[in-house]
Parts: structure tokens; sequence; C-alpha cells
């Protein structure tokens, strides 16, 4: 009887994978190697489309300095270079530190992110799991890692109906991305995975106490990673943002630094 069920299981373990894998969207994946992904916002909800013409808005990475990427690599997917899609080192440690008494904290890579944003809807199931874990695999076998981490970088939300990395450094910055420096990377990196609340520091013109922590960690395991120095990480730790309202007394008058940004 055990034989049985074990049998039927394996079994039906087989139909529901040949079933998944049945609608990796492989034409799209195939496609997207050689071509880009324009967005459409509406209501606040993005919609991607995969297309072979170059978006406007779209950041190459091998235009942006080394640091820029690596603030979200340190802060998303520490091994993104080095894994096949997806960690199960890091999967394994979220659901022990989850057993643990611990917060449950996301273990997705950047691949996998990716994958999600493209293909998949947002309700959480074991299905849409392992489609996303079929799919991921798929988009690193056709992708190369550089062009997962751009077409990241350039379809992920960093605000309220704002995606993409060129808007986002624009609306908060007034900068192109090959202009960010480390602590403005690091800013757009501490975003995720909710801009739409981390981004209160931009409204308050001040880095919270959660914002500054974690951009100044940030930039500590940039520095381990060698996309910057460690005096250029003492520096920007230092270094105000652009957006920041800073009060400081010279001369016994108070001088206030303020920048105002336009709404896209």
């Amino acid at each position: 009887m055990f034989k049985k069920i074990a049998l039927l299981f394996i079994i039906s373990l087989f139909v529901v994978a040949g079933y998944v894998l049945s609608r990796v969207p492989v034409l799209n994946i195939n496609k997207l190697a050689q071509g880009y992904v324009k967005t459409s916002v509406k209501d606040e909800i993005a919609s991607y489309l995969v297309t072979t013409k170059r978006p406007r808005n779209w950041a190459y990475l091998n235009a942006m300095p080394k640091h820029v990427y690596y603030a979200f690599i340190v802060s998303e997917d520490w091994s993104f270079y080095d894994h096949q899609g997806v960690d199960f080192r890091q999967i394994y440690h979220a659901v022990k530190d989850h057993l643990n008494g611990e917060k449950l904290r996301g273990a997705s890579t950047i691949s996998q992110q990716l994958a999600k944003n493209l293909y998949t809807k947002s309700e959480r199931s074991l299905e849409r799991k392992v489609f996303e874990l079929f799919t991921t695999m798929y988009l690193e076998e056709k992708l190369t890692k550089d062009r997962i981490l751009e077409t990241y970088l350039n379809i992920i939300e960093f605000g309220k109906g704002l995606y993409g990395i060129k808007n986002a450094s624009w609306y908060y910055f007034k900068k192109r991305p090959a202009d960010l420096n480390p602590k403005e990377s690091a800013f757009l990196a501490m975003l995720l995975p909710n801009p739409k609340v981390y981004s209160q520091s931009f409204r308050d013109k001040k880095l919270t106490e959660y914002a500054s922590t974690t951009v100044n960690s940030i930039l500590k395991k940039m520095k381990v990673t060698k996309a910057i120095t460690e005096e250029e990480m003492l520096s920007f730790q230092k270094e105000h943002l652009s957006f920041e309202e800073v009060k400081r007394s010279e001369g016994g008058s108070k001088l206030i630094l303020e920048e105002e940004f336009f709404e896209l």
C-alpha cells in the first residue's frame, strides 16, 4: 500500500512539473536574450513588453560605474555572479532563521525577482513558486548574468509609478545612472523591496534612521567586494545626499542647503 501511495505521489510530481514546464515562456525569454523590456504604467501598476526596440529610458549596464550596480548586488543578492539562478544556501538560512523564531525573510535572487516581475502574478502559491523556479533556470540558461542584471535594473520599481534606474536616478538626484556616486547608488538600492515606504527619506529631505543605517551598511559591503575603496566608503558615509536639508552654523548664522527636484 505504501509503495502504491509513493508511486502515485511521484507520478503526481512529474505531472505537475510537466504542466509547469509547458508554461515556461520559452519564446519570450529567447526574444529577451537579444531584446529589451518596455515598461508601461497605468494606475501605478506596471506591465512589461519584450521588444527588439530599445526603450528611450533604457540604461546600459556597461555605461554604469561598478559601484552603481554593485550596490544592488550586495543589497539584494550577494552571490549573484556565483549561483545558477537560485541560491539554495540563502533559502536554507532563511528557513532555519524562521524556525528559530525570526521573521521570514526573502531569499529570492535577482534572477528570480526578474522572472517574478516579468512572468508571474503576485499571489503566493506552490504552483507559482515552481513556475518561477523553472522560469528562472531558463532565464539563466539563455541570458548572461550582465544581461539579467541590466534588465532587472531597468524594470524594478523605485517609487510610486516610478520604474527603472534611469528614471529613478533622475527623479531623486537629477543625474544619469552613469553619474551616480556610491552613496546615491546605495540609497537607490536601499529603497528595495518597498520603495513607497523607504522613500520617506526623500519626502522628508532627511535620511530616516533605517535609511541611514542601511545605506552605510551597503557602502561597507561595497567596500568588501572592492566596488569602492575604504577611503571612498568613509568619505561617502559622512557625505550628505543632495536632497537632504542640512543645517549648520557658519559665523554665527545658519546655512540651509536644499535642492529641489521636479516631479516626473
